[in-house]
């Protein structure tokens, strides 16, 4: 009866040692749960559209020098690799963000084609960059190398050749800056 009673006792204490186990392995795989999921807290979440972007400069007067400068701007890569060209002058037609600055190219302007070539950038613009143009040279200048410089950021391209409705000897109305040959990036435009 004794040995009876002592395995009895000894099956209990396993039973009970078992199921505290048992308890013990699951409290443990809870924590090792939790540990993993608090383990990476990033400091800030990086969103689809975040590694869409990209920075391009492009270049307006600046009007209390009259000079050229650089306006830094964040546009969609798709639409960048799609047609940069296009994408590059749309955003010079439709003008700065800063008040700061101001847009060179005239109002009424349109894009009737653009195509490169050898590394020129050939830009058939409408009549009205011509016609609706103020004048002056430093301000065609300014006009003309707006477009330049914020094209020849782009590797491929080495120079512009400006086309006016498919003309290639155009000017602008005071002929004082012909589109004759094609224009290559310079800086300091006054």
């Amino acid at each position: 009866m004794k040995n009876k009673k002592i395995l009895i006792i000894l099956i209990l204490i396993i039973i009970i040692l078992a199921i505290i186990g048992f308890f013990i392995l699951k409290k443990v795989e809870e924590n090792k749960e939790i540990e993993e999921i608090t383990e990476y807290i990033p400091e800030e979440e990086i969103s689809i559209e975040g590694l869409r972007q990209t920075i391009v400069s492009l270049y307006f007067n600046q009007k209390d020098t009259n000079t050229l400068v650089p306006e830094a701007r964040n546009i969609d890569v798709k639409e960048l690799l799609k047609d940069p060209y296009k994408t590059l002058v749309n955003l010079l037609i439709e003008g700065p963000k800063s008040e700061k600055l101001e847009k060179v190219i005239p109002d009424g302007t349109k894009i009737n084609k653009i195509e490169i070539k050898e590394k020129i950038v050939y830009l058939d613009l409408s009549k009205e960059f011509v016609e609706n143009h103020k004048g002056g040279a430093e301000a065609e200048s300014r006009t003309v190398y707006s477009i330049v410089n914020t094209l020849t950021q782009l590797n491929e391209v080495e120079a512009v050749k400006i086309l006016i409705d498919g003309k290639e000897d155009a000017a602008f109305k005071d002929n004082l800056i012909s589109f004759k040959d094609p224009f290559v990036k310079q800086e300091d435009i006054t």
